[in-house]
């Protein structure tokens, strides 16, 4: 702790020599509810994507392409939980309060997997809105458009992309240039910073943009499809009875509205998740880095995206409720509990 003169307030520094990260330590209130936060974060993250991984992988039931998707979604939300958010926890909350203790080699390959698990995430999620969309909009092209081969290149572009991209916007420097000087300023010792310039920012920016106005004209389209099979069936049991018609019409109507509801959520969630992140990215790049606390809230939210996505892709719906329901009783220690049909009952 250093004195910076009389009636001023001491500075405290991570390390003890020159060049040294400086520390403000906030009241411990603020630092439990940002830790407790951050916490509940990961846990979730962790445990609902783990779920979600070891159910598709148990369940033979469970094993089609479109859930070999998910499965891979879930473990790239599973190791970001895992692997980054506990240092990110350390990282987003060390920014001016605490310190970076595990070296720069350490923190680099942080910063990589982080790029890394989110894009990989990403590339995932637009991967099962395409699935979708041709599930909805032509179903029966559907087992022969998407088969466990399309469905394994899908998962192996998620990785080998966001790996190659991570790699080469941090290994070899080039998000740095032009900002030598901020890099040297936030490279100071016990610190983990990354500067990115403006042109990183923009294809960040639009790496964001792009899937997501991918998914959200996928994901219209589904809608759209959905909605005209709705009327296609209303008008074949127009054929039938009046009482049976509308019954039958009372359940297709039940199915349109659950086949656009899950859509609009995760469009919604997504874009809300990562739309601030993104633009507070282009606002702080372009103006000087100004809202270095607000950058760390809205990366959060970004990370959250990962915690909420076993909940959408997965929970809701029904097969995913069954096997919940079937575990929870205990239905695992059953004889062929790995072969039980999870499509029995209608939904």
């Amino acid at each position: 702790v250093l004195n910076q003169g009389a009636g001023e307030h001491p500075l405290t520094f991570c390390y003890q020599v020159n060049g040294s990260c400086p520390r403000t330590v906030h009241p411990l209130g603020i630092r439990l509810t940002i830790y407790l936060a951050c916490a509940a974060g990961i846990i979730i993250t962790v445990l609902g994507n783990l779920f979600v991984v070891f159910t598709v992988s148990y369940f033979k039931a469970l094993h089609t392409p479109t859930n070999f998707l998910l499965l891979f979604l879930a473990l790239a939300d599973m190791l970001l939980g895992l692997l980054v958010l506990p240092l990110s926890t350390i990282r987003s909350v060390g920014w001016r309060e605490s310190c970076w203790y595990f070296g720069p080699s350490f923190c680099s390959c942080h910063t990589c997997c982080c790029v890394a698990f989110c894009y990989s995430s990403l590339f995932h999620l637009c991967f099962i809105s395409t699935d979708r969309d041709i599930a909805v909009t032509d179903l029966l092209a559907f087992p022969l458009k998407f088969t466990a081969s399309v469905s394994g290149i899908c998962i192996g572009l998620s990785w080998i992309l966001p790996t190659a991209y991570s790699g080469a916007m941090f290994s070899t420097g080039a998000n740095g240039e032009g900002l030598e000087d901020l890099s040297c300023a936030l490279n100071c010792i016990r610190g983990c910073q990354t500067a990115v310039n403006q042109n990183w920012v923009l294809i960040n920016f639009l790496s964001f943009f792009i899937p997501t106005l991918v998914m959200i004209i996928l994901y219209s389209n589904i809608f759209l499809g959905a909605r005209q099979q709705a009327k296609k069936m209303e008008n074949t049991a127009g054929q039938t009875d009046a009482a049976s018609a509308d019954t039958y019409k009372s359940r297709v109507a039940k199915r349109e509205r659950k086949a656009a509801k899950t859509p609009s959520i995760t469009v919604l969630e997504f874009t809300i998740s990562w739309l601030r992140y993104s633009i507070d990215s282009l606002i702080d790049v372009f103006l000087g880095f100004i809202t270095p606390y607000i950058y760390g809230i809205c990366c959060w939210c970004a990370y959250y995206n990962s915690a909420t996505n076993p909940l959408i892709y997965a929970l809701f719906y029904p097969k995913f409720r069954k096997a919940i329901t079937f575990i929870v009783s205990g239905g695992l220690f059953k004889d062929s509990s790995a072969t039980m049909n999870l499509f029995s009952e209608q939904n």
